[in-house]
């Protein structure tokens, strides 16, 4: 597994050019490394947290709590992501994030964060670009969800999450890891458990894509892409996969 400042490096140097004094920077920071079991909370709706966390192993997932207690799965993090460093300027977490399967994160303190970025400013602009990236994947998942039929919703989504895992290093003779039940998975594209598992099955039924425990298989990207009507334009990547 490598060290948390290099997964981090390597996620931002999909969208920006770190200098070496940049990398440095981060590898002097004090962080506290965890493990996370399935499932666990890291931060919940309506915390003050004074640290940024970043994965450094498995996945990550940001959830809304509905009054009725279901959820709605609003974005997921793999290796070199921080969900939640918004938090370093909004002072309560609007949203949840939890692990999705067993993971490793570091936790970065704010004041040990934002001490580095008056130092090394570039690294400030990069973690700033990152989330700007994050919100054109809210974006995208906004229309996703609200416009687009529920097959190519969930081959969009499907692709993304692909893209995104190829991009970090993450993918393995065509495969990437995706820890959702099909409970969740409808949770995350906004349909019911019935209407997520006529979907998974008539994708599947396409042979371009499967989803079973926990592996996401792509048998025929192209393909995918098309029923997915998948642009990455909006992930921003300097050099795509």
């Amino acid at each position: 597994m490598d060290a948390w400042h290099e997964v981090v490096t390597k996620k931002l140097s999909e969208h920006s050019r770190l200098l070496a004094a940049d990398i440095a920077a981060l590898e002097r920071l004090r962080v506290t490394i965890r493990a996370v079991e399935p499932h666990q909370d890291i931060v919940r709706q309506g915390d003050r947290p004074d640290v940024c966390v970043a994965v450094v192993k498995g996945v990550l997932a940001r959830y809304h709590t509905l009054q009725g207690g279901g959820r709605q799965y609003l974005s997921l993090h793999i290796a070199g992501d921080m969900p939640d460093a918004q938090s370093l300027f909004l002072e309560r977490m609007d949203h949840s994030v939890c692990a999705l399967n067993e993971a490793v994160i570091s936790l970065i303190s704010h004041a040990s964060f934002l001490k580095v970025f008056e130092q090394r400013p570039t690294l400030g602009f990069a973690v700033w670009r990152d989330t700007l990236v994050e919100a054109a994947i809210f974006r995208q998942a906004i229309t996703n969800n609200s416009a687009r039929p529920l097959l190519t919703r969930l081959a969009h989504f499907f692709c993304e999450q692909y893209y995104r895992a190829r991009a970090a290093g993450l993918t393995r003779s065509g495969s990437c890891s995706l820890p959702l039940t099909q409970t969740e998975l409808g949770e995350t594209v906004g349909v019911s458990l019935p209407s997520i598992s006529r979907a998974v099955q008539s994708l599947r039924a396409t042979g371009c894509v499967d989803l079973r425990a926990g592996t996401l298989q792509v048998r025929d990207w192209q393909r995918l892409v098309a029923l997915g009507d998948f642009n990455p334009d909006y992930l921003h990547l300097r050099d795509p996969p």
